[in-house]
């Protein structure tokens, strides 16, 4: 930065626009809308998998699929907030409510409550893990005690995923103490008061999914899915990649990732 500007934000952005050159040069913006058409085809074809066990990129694109166009969504910390921010576009009239710093487990439940709260009448969406519900669960029996219209997703897989692939990527340490005790959460939401709903295959993705934005109340939507799948970032590291080839070595689950990995390779490899 050269120089602070103090003064309305519209007005002052209106008044340097209007002092812009347009460039010539249009390869840094041909070369971004690029990348953005190959990530977008990457994130597609994982969304269309039938694959067994369940991946959670096809049932977090179906749920946001479904989502009105004055939805509330939030979404707890962790592999939880990937899945969100890349499989469910936010549309005009919807808003997205997640942690600042991206690091504050067991967020999404209270954020959905707060959201039904502030803004009755407008319907509410969680996406969130088994780790983090797992911290606030009984806040669900809040849920239901005040009759908020909430459709809550978990990502079952026994599983601090975002942790265990943390371990193995910045550290090269094999994944260790990362395993939740099972939750059946569709149970422990019938015992709040609640609906609860459980989907573990693709083919039934979609008619659990109506069968619960159909419900009144309070739901939550059990997901159990594939433990092994990879969640990596855009961009792939050269060290990244050297610490997960030395922890997979003794992970638990290690054919199962790299198996995973061979199947969509492009994942170690956008740029």
């Amino acid at each position: 930065m050269r120089a602070g500007l103090v003064g309305d934000a519209a007005i002052t952005l209106q008044l340097l626009n209007e002092r812009l050159k347009p460039k010539q040069d249009r390869s840094f913006l041909e070369n971004a809308q690029q990348s953005l058409q190959r990530w977008r085809k990457m994130m597609a074809e994982a969304e269309s998998r039938d694959d067994v066990p369940l991946k959670p990129q096809r049932v977090v694109k179906a749920f946001g699929d479904r989502m009105p166009v004055n939805a509330i969504l939030a979404s707890d910390s962790g592999q939880n907030t990937e899945l969100a921010a890349r499989h469910i576009d936010i549309k005009a009239g919807q808003d997205f409510a997640v942690s600042g710093s991206l690091a504050s487990m067991a967020c999404g439940l209270p954020y959905a409550i707060a959201g039904g709260i502030a803004f009755p009448g407008r319907p509410v969406f969680a996406v969130v893990g088994d780790g983090g519900l797992a911290m606030q669960l009984g806040e669900f029996s809040t849920a239901v005690r005040y009759k908020i219209p909430l459709k809550l997703l978990v990502i079952k897989n026994n599983m601090l995923n975002q942790i265990a692939w943390e371990q193995m990527m910045f550290l090269g340490n094999p994944q260790f103490a990362c395993e939740l005790q099972p939750i059946d959460f569709a149970l422990t939401a019938e015992a709040m008061g609640g609906i609860g709903y459980s989907v573990t295959r693709p083919e039934d993705v979609n008619g659990v999914l109506d069968a619960a934005f159909a419900a009144e109340g309070p739901v939550i939507i059990e997901a159990v899915v594939d433990a092994y799948e990879p969640m990596l970032p855009p961009r792939m590291p050269d060290e990244y990649r050297k610490n997960m080839r030395t922890a997979l070595r003794e992970t638990p689950g290690r054919k199962e990732i790299e198996a995973n990995l061979a199947r969509e390779p492009l994942k170690t490899m956008m740029g």
